[in-house]
């Protein structure tokens, strides 16, 4: 019996055989550069003397550390908030005055003075001190080799899933996404620092610095 549409079905292309994997890189690598939040707050009853204290305490903090060596322009202002502060009696907010609170963010280039650093600002007047956050210049050169790793786990990946199942790889890929990069650097969480207390001690550790990727390969078997 004629079947009109026979010929269209042999025309037909076949349907891809594909293997489809995720490949990841990681290298841990030291870092070189550091950033550290330092806060001042104050509270007063009148908004100009809350103002006016936070205000001396804070010139007073960055000049101890242009002193320490710190260059001005790797210290920057990241936050500055004025609020309403209330007690609470019987249900009834009572109002006690105004918080001032100003956050400096100090890049630090020589990890050998994170300790100082800290210290010096404590002593004239920092009372909030968070966010240690370690990283690298050279980050995204470290990525690239994170990425070349991800990519030859993926093949590494396919290549076993194929020789499991007995058939033949294409090892280039016929798609290849980039994830994205992922640096976990060592953080900390706010600290209270006493004044007089030895140096500080914190310490870098090592960033990890990932990459992954998602592939499809092409494969094809013994039958074709």
């Amino acid at each position: 019996m004629y079947n009109p549409n026979a010929g269209e079905r042999n025309n037909l292309p076949k349907r891809n055989h594909l293997i489809k994997v995720n490949g990841e890189g990681e290298i841990a690598v030291q870092p070189d550069t550091a950033t550290v939040n330092l806060g001042v707050v104050t509270e007063s009853k009148e908004l100009m003397d809350a103002q006016q204290q936070n205000s001396i305490i804070a010139n007073k903090i960055i000049n101890a550390l242009i002193a320490l060596g710190i260059d001005k322009n790797q210290i920057q202002t990241v936050d500055y908030r004025i609020e309403p502060d209330y007690d609470f009696s019987s249900g009834q907010q009572i109002f006690r005055g105004h918080k001032i609170t100003h956050i400096l963010q100090v890049k630090i280039d020589d990890l050998s003075t994170i300790g100082k650093v800290v210290d010096t600002a404590v002593e004239n007047g920092a009372n909030s001190v968070a966010h240690v956050q370690f990283t690298s210049r050279y980050k995204e050169a470290y990525y690239q080799q994170a990425l070349v790793m991800a990519l030859n786990n993926a093949n590494n990946k396919a290549q076993t899933i194929a020789t499991t199942l007995r058939v033949t790889l294409n090892p280039t890929p016929i798609l290849v996404v980039e994830g994205g990069a992922t640096i976990q650097p060592f953080e900390s969480h706010q600290v209270a620092f006493a004044k007089g207390a030895s140096s500080t001690p914190i310490q870098p550790g090592q960033l990890l610095i990932r990459a992954n990727v998602s592939t499809e390969y092409k494969y094809s078997s013994i039958n074709g």
